[in-house]
């Protein structure tokens, strides 16, 4: 690979490691933290301010996250949720892997605000998610609340939140290994002390593993070959109580990671660090919080032509620096106004900045004829209240607004000859106008409790999402085709509304939820011609390949039905459940000037069936088994419909026996069925397919 894992000697002594899912003891000394009980589920645990009696009106799910399931696997399981490839992070370009619900799709960004302890995730410069980074934190949970317009965390949630909750471990030392096909191994660190009221956690992963060809096998060429990859990751977390009321949450992490796509000129690198200090009050009468962040990243990628045997390879571009930062923070009280009513009033703050370096038209595989330097600022400064009423006992009344003003600065792009005839000549030197505006969302909503076990509810809601410096500044390549950049992009606006209800009783919790959405302004890929030729902001575009540019459509509008279904089957057996999820999305295009062609079509990367089930048999000593059984329907990998991504049904499963109270060996299988999983396919029918059968023994300690 381009460069290898320079953190690798310091986690040495930790690769034997992974978290036991038996040792995750759900005691807690902190009296102060807010539990959700769910069914056998671990309890959940919020590490912010308490969860607001609004939350009922919005459709939520509630998941345990397992420490042997990278998190993004974990989150493929609620229904409606996807990123925009089907391939995981061992194998798909880490700046594809934006995570989006409801069909709101058809962009590599985010269009799911995920926040870890309040903290947003999205890369500063992409929006896409680095999903690696996750495992080597010891997490407890997740939330996810589909819907757009949550007013108290910031812009950016134009389909939903995703929040992620880190756990409480006390006083324990846990390690393990597994060892799966293609010479694969994964190991995890977690590492807990109880330091007089505070705690200190310190947890750490390494994955690595030879990867697997990604072209189908009848399609391959002499250049294709398996896709490595190698990843690490390292966290300190440390809680502490300042005074009574107050306590310190402080974090710090940082990872990084490497992959290639299975030939030569694929490789690509991703690194990143973050810190972040949080004050809450949770017990005074005036309970707040206050947050401040950094994120920073750093990665490459290179790009490699392929010739239409796949027998030959050339490099035809290379981001060899795109180095971002991301700034923030947030603040948060709920002032005491009654038993009866929750006030909430807030602000926050976010600002990105990032640039690409690239070079391209190579007249070798080493030599690039062309330079490119691109880039800018953003910045959005924001307002919240909401308010939500117990009106009677049955009923809970919640609505609220927000207000964010928003400005794209110091946007430039420069291009240089980099050989003779004409070295150091500027070919172009573009400095952009500063942008800025303002825009005004809120969310409101309903909850009735029908019975003790049936409720009603009902939301609506405004959201934006400001573009990325991704989106605004830098051009990218899938294969042959290739897409630019628009630095005249406006913000995505989502309109919508859902009505809903739950019931929870005699061992069954069942959700029911039926939406519309209309995001206006939605930025997308829209194909805009066929090469051969030279393209603004690309450059030569091969015959038969497309050349898109990023344009804002006039609306993507989307409605469907999401079911979440959870049944204890104790009565069976003890400690057996069965958790089954369902989405039907009818999403479609409504496009104008360069994207007529693609009016009233799909967007791309939108299937319209999503289900996902999972029965589990688990003891308290960890001893179980568990079968997870996945379908993804039938999606278009572009705007035009054309190129079609055939559906795919997938098999999971897992057995642990608990040798003794320290020691649990674990088998484990991906995609038991082998089947083909299309994630992506190019202009000339080349598909790529995602992560075939995948057999994991493994053995879990717990030392203390």
């Amino acid at each position: 690979m381009k460069k290898r894992i320079l953190a690798l000697p310091l986690l040495t002594p930790l690769c034997l490691a992974t978290v036991p899912v038996w040792a995750q003891d759900q005691t807690s000394n902190d009296e102060n933290q807010v539990v959700i009980a769910c069914m056998r589920l671990p309890e959940i645990i919020v590490t912010g301010l308490p969860v607001s009696l609004g939350d009922k009106a919005y459709s939520a799910t509630d998941i345990s996250l397992d420490p042997v399931q990278p998190v993004e696997n974990a989150l493929r399981d609620v229904p409606g949720l996807q990123q925009f490839r089907r391939s995981d992070a061992r194998s798909a370009n880490p700046t594809s892997q934006g995570v989006t619900l409801r069909g709101l799709g058809g962009n590599a960004s985010s269009r799911a605000l995920l926040i870890l302890d309040g903290v947003p995730q999205a890369d500063p410069f992409g929006g896409w998610v680095a999903w690696p980074g996750y495992d080597a934190l010891a997490l407890s949970s997740a939330r996810i609340t589909r819907g757009g317009g949550s007013g108290a965390e910031g812009q950016g949630a134009i389909s939903g939140t995703i929040e992620l909750f880190s756990d409480n471990v006390g006083d324990r030392i846990e390690l393990g290994a597994a060892y799966g096909s293609r010479n694969s191994v994964d190991a995890d660190l977690l590492f807990g002390r109880e330091l007089g009221q505070g705690q200190l956690t310190i947890s750490a992963n390494y994955a690595r593993g030879d990867g697997f060809i990604p072209i189908i096998e009848d399609q391959r060429g002499s250049v294709d070959r398996p896709a490595e990859y190698e990843q690490a990751g390292l966290a300190v977390r440390f809680v502490a109580p300042l005074s009574d009321e107050i306590e310190l949450q402080s974090n710090v992490r940082a990872f990084t990671d490497d992959r290639e796509r299975g030939f030569a000129f694929s490789e690509n690198h991703n690194d990143g660090a973050d810190a972040s200090i949080r004050l809450v009050d949770r017990s005074s009468d005036w309970q707040w919080s206050a947050l401040g962040y950094v994120q920073i990243r750093n990665f490459d990628v290179s790009f490699g032509g392929v010739a239409d045997d796949r027998n030959s390879v050339s490099r035809v571009f290379e981001q060899y620096n795109v180095p971002s930062t991301g700034l923030g923070a947030r603040f948060e009280v709920r002032p005491p106004v009654g038993d009866a009513i929750e006030l909430r009033i807030g602000g926050d703050w976010r600002r990105t900045e990032g640039e690409t370096n690239e070079n391209f038209f190579f007249a070798d595989n080493d030599t690039p004829r062309r330079s490119r330097r691109a880039g800018g600022t953003t910045a959005t400064y924001g307002g919240f209240v909401e308010a939500s009423v117990q009106a009677s006992d049955a009923l809970v009344l919640t609505g609220g607004g927000r207000l964010d003003l928003w400005s794209i600065d110091n946007g430039f792009r420069r291009e240089i000859e980099l050989i003779n005839p004409f070295p150091g000549a500027v070919r172009s030197d573009e400095k952009f106008t500063n942008r800025s505006g303002s825009e005004f969302t809120g969310r409101g909503g309903f909850a009735f409790d029908a019975n003790d076990a049936l409720t009603l509810r009902g939301a609506a809601y405004l959201g934006w999402r400001l573009p990325t410096l991704n989106e605004l500044f830098r051009p990218f390549r899938v294969g042959d085709d290739a897409t630019a950049a628009n630095e005249l992009l406006e913000p995505e606006r989502v309109k919508g509304a859902e009505l809903g209800l739950d019931w929870n009783g005699a061992g069954v919790t069942l959700g029911v939820t039926a939406f519309y959405n209309q995001l206006d302004n939605a930025i997308a890929n829209v194909t805009l011609a066929t090469g051969p030729g030279v393209f603004p902001g690309v450059g030569f575009v091969a015959a038969g390949a497309s050349y898109s540019q990023r344009q804002n459509l006039d609306a993507i509008r989307s409605k469907g039905v999401e079911i979440d279904a959870l049944f204890d089957l104790g009565e069976l057996a003890e400690g057996l459940t069965f958790r089954a999820g369902y989405s039907f999305v009818d999403a479609t295009v409504k496009g104008s000037g360069d994207a007529a062609p693609i009016d009233g079509l799909r967007p791309a990367q939108v299937p319209r069936h999503n289900a996902s089930g999972t029965i589990r048999w688990e003891k308290d000593n960890g001893s179980g088994a568990s079968l997870s059984a996945r379908y993804i329907g039938q999606q278009y990998e572009d705007d035009v419909n054309i190129l079609s991504l055939a559906d795919a049904f997938t098999i999971d499963g897992r057995m642990a026996l608990a040798i003794n109270d320290r020691l649990l060996v674990e088998t484990r299988v991906e995609n038991l069925l082998d089947a083909r999983v299309e994630a992506a396919v190019s202009s000339n029918g080349i598909i790529e397919r995602a992560f075939p059968r995948t057999f994991w023994v493994g053995l879990r300690a717990r030392i203390e």
